[in-house]
């Protein structure tokens, strides 16, 4: 029997990606095959994310590119994953003639079956969330790589009043340590060089009497020469244990993404965010004690309900008090289902989008002047590959997450760790020239100067 081609888009976070890779691994193990061009696909999936209104916006255009693809191909099944299936599925099913079937992100095992029903001619929902289902046992299918995502948890139980994570992906529940442990055992015998450990909060992993630190000191004793990320974290509970779980080891990188969401008070107190500026603040402070050259990045909302311009200069102070790396800045978007949905939406579009422009212009001037700090230092990088702009250079990342570009070198290759001195730097990019390669088997340095 010929197998079946299935294309998948995804779309969203990181999350997301990290579940695709779990689908494609069902999928496969089910004799699917995976393909990268929609036009020889028999089944079409988008994984699809609700965070954002203008993410649903982007699922809806692209619906209707497929109904197009549909037409001249009737036997194409098309399937939406993922939050917005959960979120919207009466719609998806009843409204868009061309979704065959809407599958949400606790019942992938149960894809197999849909398809084979949506083969059929039947239509096919399934959005039940699970107060247990980890995946655990599937293995994510990955292509050969440096870099991968994996999830070690999923749900949360935060419920910040504007945020639909609770509802479209339930309650927290974690994998166990040592089926991740192993993944990333795997993956390292592969030659991956970077791992993430994903959770909507991965600070509250639980599993027996491990938590987030213990997990990610096991993680870091696998390959040393391994980088380690990790996100996202909530302020309530980043405990100091895991501060110096990073300090203590090198390859935990020393990069934390700690959403403030808003420098306000009372505007925190409104999202259901349980923590204070203050004890956001003491934080930072705490981390950049005990770890060397921390950085941080966060995420921020503009125009949350009620938020004045008071509260919207509290913002702007808190980030001049971080100075963050970067950060990733949006309009509020209502959602519904939310607690915050109930609240008028009494801040102007215009107001919104003006505010957001000061933020991300403050943030723009903050990391440019973060990036200066930067020159004539000397930053381990690990090489990615061509630079997207010319095939004259080479791109990497460093330990905090920065963009690094530096002259194409023969004796340079994608996953080595190399020795960049920085000599130019904008808010987003940094720039330097090859004074070493370390070596990946021994950590001999190989001189490349002339």
């Amino acid at each position: 029997m010929q197998k079946s081609n299935v294309y998948i888009e995804t779309y969203g976070c990181q999350m997301n990606l990290a579940d695709t890779e779990v689908v494609m691994g069902i999928l496969n193990s089910q004799g699917y095959a995976i393909t990268q061009e929609v036009k020889d696909a028999d089944v079409v999936l988008l994984n699809t994310c609700s965070i954002r209104d203008n993410a649903e916006q982007r699922i809806y255009g692209r619906l209707g590119n497929f109904k197009a693809l549909k037409d001249e191909k009737p036997t194409l099944v098309v399937g939406i994953l993922g939050c917005m299936a959960e979120r919207l599925r009466k719609d998806l099913i009843e409204e868009k003639k061309v979704v065959d079937l809407v599958v949400g992100p606790d019942e992938y095992r149960r894809l197999p079956e849909f398809i084979d029903s949506a083969f059929g001619g039947e239509k096919g929902i399934g959005v039940k969330l699970s107060r247990s289902e980890t995946y655990d046992d599937i293995l994510p299918f990955r292509e050969d790589g440096l870099h991968a995502w994996i999830s070690v948890m999923r749900g949360c139980d935060k419920f910040c009043s504007f945020c639909v994570v609770p509802f479209t992906r339930g309650r927290e529940r974690s994998r166990s340590l040592d089926s991740i442990v192993n993944e990333v055992t795997m993956l390292s015998s592969r030659g991956f060089r970077e791992v993430t450990l994903l959770g909507q909060n991965v600070n509250s992993y639980l599993d027996e009497q491990n938590d987030f630190a213990d997990l990610l000191a096991a993680v870091a004793k696998v390959n040393k020469k391994m980088r380690i990320r990790f996100s996202t974290s909530h302020p309530q509970d980043l405990s100091e244990k895991l501060l110096y779980t990073i300090a203590e080891n090198e390859n935990l990188c020393n990069y934390i993404h700690l959403p403030v969401q808003s420098g306000s008070n009372r505007v925190l107190e409104l999202m259901n965010r349980t923590y204070t500026v203050e004890h956001y603040l003491g934080l930072i402070e705490k981390a950049r004690k005990i770890i060397p050259n921390v950085s941080f990045s966060t995420d921020i909302i503009s125009g949350f309900p009620t938020e004045t311009d008071a509260d919207h200069l509290a913002t702007l102070e808190v980030m001049q008090k971080v100075k963050y790396d970067g950060a990733y800045m949006f309009k509020y978007s209502p959602r519904e289902g939310t607690k915050a949905f109930k609240m008028e939406d009494d801040v102007e579009e215009g107001t919104k989008s003006k505010r957001l422009q000061e933020i991300i212009a403050q943030q723009q001037q903050i990391s440019f002047d973060v990036n200066q700090l930067l020159l004539g230092k000397t930053e381990i990088v690990l090489v990615e590959g061509e630079s997207k702009k010319s095939e004259e250079f080479f791109s990497g990342r460093t330990d905090s997450n920065k963009v690094v570009i530096f002259p194409r070198d023969k004796k340079i290759g994608e996953g080595d760790y190399i020795e960049v001195s920085i000599n130019r730097a904008t808010s987003a990019t940094l720039f330097g020239n090859v004074i070493s390669i370390i070596d990946k088997k021994d950590e001999a340095k190989v001189s490349l100067a002339v």
